[in-house]
């Protein structure tokens, strides 16, 4: 876990930009956590400037929550473009298996852009990867959740996937897995209430989006490194809270202000990574 340090320490001096055509309920979350991570956030989803805006950028996040005509037509363009010019491209279906739109939007996505990285929650995966999950809105259902019961086999479905689409594939939950098609890990960082306010999910998917603009030669370490942060910090934040009383308001600047000091030995010391696959 040195390395996630070092890689941290890389998205501070770099300050890569991270163009994310994101949701309008998280949009300022997502751009704070990637100022407090060191990135540089611009969330630009115009169709007449994004792959201009693409051009400027280290890494590009696409995230569909509040998904309409207008903004999917931007990220098939911005999506395109990163591809052009080498530029990784992170994935986070929100919601994946809601609608048509969204499935319709996402199967065109994934036949039309190549994604570096595939973040989402286990019932989103699955549904990508051709199962039948559900979902309660753009929560994962509770049936379909990561735990030490079926670690294994959830590790071989997103190396499956991995294989089948060229993409680290991220499941977020209680326990995080990261999967290439030649190895898996789990991360068990980070605390229930992360899950009490809105945004934790795209707020993660935007600091993957500063690791690979930083490390794009290092993406399983770089998704690694993300995941892992953003845990320790959801940590951090409790604990913190507990100081100073508050509820989840509190911690969402809580969380903030706890990435905004990450450093290398807190992710050393505090991180729960596990090879797995």
């Amino acid at each position: 876990m040195e390395c996630f340090g070092e890689i941290l320490d890389m998205v501070r001096r770099q300050s890569p930009v991270v163009h994310s055509i994101t949701n309008y309920v998280t949009v300022n979350d997502c751009a704070n956590i990637i100022l407090a991570a060191g990135g540089s956030p611009i969330m630009a989803d115009d169709a007449a400037e994004v792959e201009q805006i693409v051009g400027l950028s280290s890494s590009l996040v696409l995230n569909i929550g509040t998904l309409n005509t207008r903004t999917a037509a931007s990220m098939l363009a911005a999506g395109k473009r990163a591809n052009a010019l080498n530029i990784p491209v992170v994935l986070d279906p929100v919601g994946a298996g809601a609608s048509s739109l969204r499935n319709e939007t996402l199967r065109t996505l994934m036949r039309e852009v190549r994604f570096a990285v595939i973040k989402g929650n286990s019932s989103e995966i699955r549904f990508l990867a051709g199962d039948k999950a559900t979902a309660r809105g753009v929560d994962a259902d509770e049936g379909t959740l990561v735990s030490e019961d079926n670690l294994a086999a959830s590790a071989r479905m997103a190396m499956d996937m991995c294989a089948a689409t060229g993409a680290i594939i991220i499941i977020s939950g209680r326990i995080d897995i990261v999967a290439h098609p030649k190895g898996a890990w789990a991360v068990s960082n980070g605390d229930p209430l992360m899950t009490r306010i809105t945004g934790a999910g795209c707020m993660t998917a935007a600091v993957v989006g500063c690791c690979v603009g930083a490390a794009p030669a290092e993406l399983p370490q770089a998704c690694l490194c993300a995941m892992c942060s953003m845990g320790v910090a959801g940590e951090i934040a409790a604990e913190n809270m507990g100081a100073v009383g508050g509820g989840t308001g509190t911690y969402r600047t809580l969380l903030l202000d706890a990435m905004s000091s990450l450093d290398g030995p807190a992710i050393t010391c505090r991180g729960k990574v596990q090879h797995i696959a």
